[in-house]
């Protein structure tokens, strides 16, 4: 074991956050500490840590073990120096070495005789080697890269970084450090999407053991292999991913459900035979003993699954036009780092857009500037009766810390009453005083709370949401996807959960060569066609064909048009015959896909129709012509990648 509960209760107060819990984490062990928000989880790391001492109990470490905790506190720390240097402190004794190797080369220098200065100056130079000390900086830049970071960004100083970044340098300086165990509260939050999934990567090679806290179902399912449950006070452990968790939990809950009827039914029984005979001198012994049996018996407890549920329901009071807002020739800099570049993009009605890519390419900054929050070139032209809320990333730092919740939610400007006002918080589970309760005093998970509610109170018809999950615990997570989809208005939202994006979204938003690049479908549909564009691009490559890359979306019905023709430059006449076919095909391939898409849906619909279930032969009949235009499907949208493709070709060449 490398560190652990044993026997240990702690309290805040009159709160119990974990009464004689017994947990050891051993050598391998890839852990997510799940739970719901205010439970405890993070209160339970510091715990583990030293930080709070148990009521009862002991926190059990090995004297070996070394330990690294990331966690929101450490943002309080501040240099000039530059983040390269903040990473390699991670090598405090390779640093001391390169120190003491310096300082022993001088004397040498004036000295190269003295044998004892030369002994000292070889094992400084074999201790060095021996702890891969000549390849400090080359590890340090991996992980800063890694993690995100340009080689510019290499040279810049800390104190320049906003807060996710500079978490993202100690989060580096962390996993160089490699310790025995690494303790993480919620890494995910401060970095984007491949930066999770390079961390994902890194850590499944990981020697020591993690333990993470984490909302994110698809980090926790890639990552770890044991959940430990902080619920009700106790400690559950499952051993596999977040996924069998889920399996598991319900199946111990049935199981428990059923053991505690069975003891009742047994309960009862007894009862009945002990007021039934209690009376009779012949059986009145017999009915004390039976007695005695029932006083001892454990009593199974009844399964009441306790979870917060959040009440989201979004209202509207306007219905908007058919387009909420177009961006027109839009362009946005900030210094050298372009953003935008006369891009151009346009929200519809119905549309629930995620906004996904790497942090640095201004997915935060777009939603400002659909919110018209950002300056820019360019137009912003809104629809008819639109109304937006924007949740921005920034906005629980923006809470009034001396408001309680409820004169915070007074000051949104709603105009609803203090009864209508207390309502919705109790649907954010603030009930009674706790409405009552300052901002500053609340949990990140609460304050995020606090903020959505401030969001909706408008009944607004378009929503910006800037990271909405982060903060959230799974369950939440869940229902407010739940409520977004049955939300009748539009958004768009910026997120790194990808569970979230794959609930929600039916469009996909990616800016690409300071372009706004759409994909008409959802988050899966968007991954399943880039990984088919990579390997199209890896064949033309093996093939020594030029990479002609295409927009992340099903090509737009090709507009045939005359070939211009270039000042002194022959045309290819064959060349633009050829183009012109492909393009007759690719037109026609297009009319005969969306055919398929309809008879596909249609009898989709029919086979969900329960007035079929009754004729086994009618049912088996559509069944199978089900699965024919499923394949007449897929064989059409294969030959119109490939047509697609080679008009590609054909335009880059003419």
């Amino acid at each position: 074991m490398l560190i652990g509960f044993q026997n240990v209760t702690f309290e805040f107060g009159a709160r119990v956050i974990v009464a004689d819990a017994t947990w050891h984490i051993q050598p391998g062990d890839r852990i997510g500490l799940i739970g719901y928000n205010g439970t405890g989880k993070s209160t339970l790391l510091k715990v583990l840590v030293g930080e709070y001492t148990p009521s009862k109990g002991t926190v059990e470490k090995s004297k070996e073990t070394t330990i690294g905790y990331l966690h929101q506190d450490l943002l309080s720390f501040d240099t000039n120096d530059n983040i390269t240097e903040v990473a390699l402190s991670a090598f405090e004794r390779v640093r001391e070495l390169e120190k003491e190797i310096e300082h022993l080369g001088h004397a040498l220098e004036k000295d190269s005789e003295n044998e004892e200065l030369l002994i000292k100056y070889t094992d400084a130079l074999h201790e060095l080697d021996v702890l891969d000390g000549y390849n400090i900086h080359h590890k340090a830049e991996e992980v800063l890269h890694g993690l995100g970071f340009s080689n510019e960004d290499l040279v810049r100083p800390y104190a320049e970084f906003s807060g996710g970044w500079r978490m993202r340098v100690l989060l580096a300086k962390m996993i160089l450090q490699q310790p025995d165990v690494l303790l993480m509260d919620e890494p995910t939050n401060h970095l984007d999407l491949p930066s999770i999934e390079w961390l994902e990567k890194y850590l499944l090679h990981y020697k020591g053991s993690v333990v993470i806290v984490s909302h994110d179902k698809f980090f926790l399912n890639r990552m770890v292999n044991k959940i430990v449950e902080l619920y009700q006070q106790q400690l559950h452990i499952y051993t596999g991913d977040y996924e069998f968790y889920e399996q598991e939990k319900m199946i111990r809950i049935d199981m428990q459900q059923k053991a505690f009827e069975n003891q009742q039914d047994y309960i009862r029984q007894q009862e009945r035979f002990i007021e039934r005979f209690k009376a009779k001198a012949s059986k009145a012994a017999q009915a004390q003993s039976v007695q005695k049996r029932l006083d001892k018996i454990e009593k199974i407890e009844d399964v009441k699954l306790e979870r917060p549920d959040l009440r989201i329901n979004f209202q509207l009071d306007k219905v908007p036009g058919k387009v909420l807002v177009e961006l027109k020739d839009v362009s946005k800099s900030f210094g050298k780092i372009k953003i935008l570049e006369h891009a151009v993009a346009e929200i519809e009605r119905g549309d629930k857009i995620a906004l996904i890519g790497a942090n640095g390419k201004g997915k935060s900054t777009v939603l400002r500037m659909v919110a018209g929050t950002e300056s820019f070139t360019g137009e912003r032209v809104w629809g008819h009766n639109v109304e937006q809320s924007f949740y921005a990333q920034h906005q629980l730092e923006a809470l009034t810390l001396g408001n309680n919740i409820l004169e915070e939610m007074q000051s949104a400007g709603s105009k609803k009453s203090d009864v209508e006002l207390r309502a919705l918080l109790g649907a954010f589970l603030f009930s009674g005083d706790d409405v009552d309760k300052k901002i500053k005093v609340l949990s990140g998970g609460e304050k995020a709370r606090v903020a959505l509610a401030k969001t909706i109170v408008s009944k607004a018809n378009f929503l910006i949401l800037d990271e909405p999950t982060n903060h959230l615990d799974m369950h939440s997570v869940e229902l407010l996807a739940e409520a977004l989809n049955k939300y009748e208005g539009s958004y768009i939202a910026v997120s790194h959960d990808r569970y979230f994006i794959s609930r929600t979204a039916n469009k996909i938003w990616e800016i690409v060569d300071h372009q706004i690049k759409e994909f008409k479908g959802t988050y899966q549909e968007w991954v399943d066609w880039n990984e088919r564009m990579s390997r199209i691009a890896a064949e033309k490559q093996k093939l020594g064909v030029p990479d002609i890359k295409p927009e992340n979306k099903p090509a737009p019905k090709p507009e045939p048009a005359k070939p211009v023709v270039k000042e002194n430059t022959p045309v290819n006449r064959e060349l633009q015959k050829e183009l012109q076919k492909e393009q007759r095909r690719l037109t026609n391939l297009e009319t005969q896909l969306g055919k398929a898409k309809e008879e596909e849906a249609r009898l989709e619909t029919a086979l969900g129709d329960p007035a079929n279930y009754s004729d086994k032969v009618k049912f088996q009949g559509i069944e199978t012509d089900y699965k024919k235009a499923r394949s007449n499907r897929e064989a059409l949208e294969k030959e119109y990648e490939a047509v697609f493709e080679k008009v590609m070709e054909l335009e880059s060449q003419s």
